[in-house]
Order: structure tokens, then C-alpha cells, then sequence
């Protein structure tokens, strides 16, 4: 293989260049962003970033060093609009080849959006530019915010917005905040963090419409699908990601709910691996930073074999700093899974506790107890290794 293709200048498609020079490979790299940015990191962008406490150049996850070892070809502010496999070409924007012998496709994942127009003042927070511009807004003083989706985004933008002194509401359409993930009485538990700091959380309820349209009027108020209306200078929303396939609609690649992967990250093209938010790999779909990390070294190993030589077989594993706490979890939890304590306590909104099921550990969480954590997500990730 004498040439790459990286179509994504995200965390997975750096990880990913960086493992295909690791594994050996000396041909022509080439990295294609839809941003003018190099990689950044994305997390702190709901947390610290927002706050101030934390600068662009801190974000930056190459230097000039590293750069220039990697030896790639950058091509920043540039859109892939479809792969031609019967070329071996990417196809970029304003119809340009780009001609390559293998591809990696890292495009991660774009913010669902509400439909209808949305009025200025309404954000969603995906990019180191979404970052930039909320963040301008909620330096105008004290401001009304809205927070439609009280997942981990939505959540750490609630808790960046309380710290900054904002009036902050958070409308969830479920029952309880990240009931998919932790079920119903963890959830519960977490929940209280919400309280804690004076943040109003109303679940239950969806959103109608926010009054105002196109980019001149500036959002007043979210209408809620029962009918209410609240006060907002300032809405967010965070109600998920959809993978960004678009552009490979009209390739051979399955797609669903992301492009089809096998366990080692490889399409159904031996020459074309995804990595990161937008490959579903042996089924899953895992948004979070560390698959897209753990993937990029099986993806490239596997793409320079031609072949899948080695697989992915990670225990998922996500992380969320909100109000000050930080919540992790690790494992495969099941819906008849039951919660148990195993130190500490949720009134401290400090404490450890696994889910069991049929007198086995499935997956563990914690609230602040980082040490503890680790330690048990460890033997986790031994017991889930087969023998």
C-alpha cells in the first residue's frame, strides 16, 4: 500500500495516522478535515473551555514536533462528498480526487438540531467554533439558558452555564436524565446533581418550537410540547449526534446507524476502515473517546494487512464531569440488571456501585471515587477476556 487517506481530522483519524506510521507505513498520508482546525480534544469543550479556564492552544492535540514526524499532507477546510471505490478515489469538494490505495474513514458524528429554523442565540455544541460562539453569548452578563437534552452534553453545558452565574433550566424528554445508560434508580441518584446547584431540570416533556425564525429575530422563550413557555436568551441543544455518512450514500459501503464494520474496524472493502463515532463496529456505535483511541490501532494494523488480522474487543467506558463530579462507568449493563452500593454514599454524591446480574459483576459506576473505579473496571475488563 503506498498511500492513505484519512478523511476526518478528529481524534480517531489522528490516532489513527499516528498507529499506520507506528505499524510501518512510509507511503503518502493524507489528512482530510471539514474544519480549518488541526485535532483537538472535543471534551473539554462543554467544560472547560466554555468557562474560560482553558485556551485554544490547550485543545491542540499535535504539536509542530509531532507534525512533522507524522509526515502527513494536510488538507484543512476541505469536504469529502463521496468515495468512487471503482477509482480508488475520494471524492472532495468542488469535484477534486483525490486518488489513494487505502482510506480511513474518521468524519465522526454531526449534532441532531430541532426542526424549523433556529433563531440566533441557539447553539449546538459539537466544533471548537460551536464552542467559540456560545461562549461569546454567555459573556453578555447574566443570562436566561435553556438546555433542551440532559445527557452528557447537555449536563456539563447545565453545570458550565451554573458556574458562570447563568439562570439554567434543563428540559429532558425522558422520565430521569441518562436512564439508557445507568437505568432508573443510578439515574435517579444523579439526577440530584442538578438540584444540588440551583439548576431547574424538568422531565417528562419535549419542545414544541422556540419562537423566532431564521437569524434575525434572537430566541425570547422555548415552547414545551405541553404547552408551556420558558424565558430564554440563550438555548441549547443537546439532544444526541447522527453519524456523518451522508456523503457515502451513493458508495457500495453498508450503512446503518453508521458504516458496517466487522469487529476489526474493517468495511466491507478491505482497503476502507472507519474508526471513532462514525464506524459501527461488530454492531455498536460508541460514542465516546475512548473507543475511538482503542479502535485506531486495530483499524490501521488491519487496513495494512488487508485483511482483519486482529480485532476490538475494548469493555466500553465513558466518563462525564458535571458540577464539579466526576461520573464514570465501565461495562455492559443490562436492562434486569440490579444496582448495588459498594462504597460510599449518594447523599455525599460520592460513591461506588456495580450491577449484578445472576450473581455476576456486569458493569460498575462511580461518582468521585476515580481509584476504586479503576481498580474494579480492570477486573472487569479481565473477566470480559476470553480464555
Amino acid at each position: 500500500m503506498k498511500s492513505v487517506a484519512v478523511i476526518g481530522a478528529s481524534l480517531a483519524g489522528l490516532y489513527t495516522a499516528r498507529a499506520l506510521r507506528a505499524e510501518g507505513f512510509d507511503g503518502r498520508l493524507v489528512i482530510v478535515g471539514d474544519e480549518h482546525h488541526r485535532p483537538y480534544d472535543r471534551p473539554p469543550l462543554s467544560k472547560d473551555f466554555l468557562t474560560g479556564t482553558t485556551g485554544q492552544d490547550q485543545l491542540a492535540l499535535t504539536d509542530a514536533e509531532e507534525s512533522a514526524e507524522l509526515d502527513a499532507e494536510w488538507l484543512l477546510g476541505t469536504r469529502a462528498t463521496g468515495l468512487d471505490t471503482a477509482a480508488g478515489a475520494v471524492l472532495l469538494d468542488h469535484g477534486r480526487p483525490l486518488t489513494t490505495d487505502g482510506v480511513v474513514l474518521a468524519t465522526g458524528a454531526a449534532p441532531r438540531r430541532l426542526p424549523g429554523p433556529a433563531p440566533a442565540g441557539t447553539h449546538t455544541l459539537r466544533t471548537l467554533d460551536d464552542a467559540r460562539a456560545l461562549r461569546a453569548d454567555l459573556t453578555r452578563g447574566p443570562v436566561r439558558v435553556v438546555v433542551i437534552g440532559a445527557g452528557f452534553i447537555g449536563a456539563e453545558v447545565a453545570s458550565s452555564c451554573a458556574a458562570l452565574g447563568h439562570d439554567v433550566t434543563v428540559v429532558e424528554a425522558a422520565p430521569l436524565p441518562l436512564l439508557p445508560q445507568l437505568g432508573a434508580e443510578m439515574a435517579r441518584l444523579c439526577t440530584a446533581l442538578h438540584a444540588d446547584h440551583g439548576v431547574t431540570l424538568l422531565t417528562g416533556t419535549g419542545v414544541a418550537g422556540l419562537p423566532g425564525a431564521g437569524a434575525g429575530p434572537r430566541v425570547t422563550s422555548v415552547e414545551l410540547s405541553d404547552g408551556r413557555r420558558l424565558p430564554a436568551d440563550v438555548v441549547v441543544v443537546g439532544i444526541g449526534v447522527r453519524p456523518h455518512t451522508d456523503w457515502l450514500a451513493s458508495s457500495t459501503l453498508p450503512l446503518d446507524d453508521g458504516v458496517v464494520c466487522d469487529a476489526g474496524c474493517v468495511t466491507a472493502l478491505p482497503n476502507v476502515v472507519a474508526v471513532g463515532d462514525v464506524a459501527r463496529v461488530a454492531g455498536v456505535r460508541a460514542e465516546h473517546w475512548t473507543s475511538a483511541t482503542e479502535q485506531a490501532t486495530v483499524a490501521a494494523r488491519n487496513l495494512l494487512a488487508g485483511r482483519t488480522v486482529t480485532t476490538h474487543r475494548a469493555l466500553p467506558y465513558f466518563w462525564s464531569d458535571q458540577y464539579g463530579v466526576r461520573l464514570q462507568f465501565a461495562g455492559r449493563r443490562g436492562p434486569q440488571d440490579t444496582p448495588r452500593i459498594l462504597e460510599g454514599s449518594p447523599d455525599d454524591r460520592s460513591f461506588l456501585a456495580c450491577y449484578e446480574r445472576d450473581g455476576r459483576t456486569t458493569a460498575v459506576l462511580a461518582l468521585n471515587r476515580p481509584r476504586p473505579f479503576m481498580r474494579h473496571r480492570g477486573e472487569l475488563a479481565r473477566a470480559a477476556q476470553p480464555l
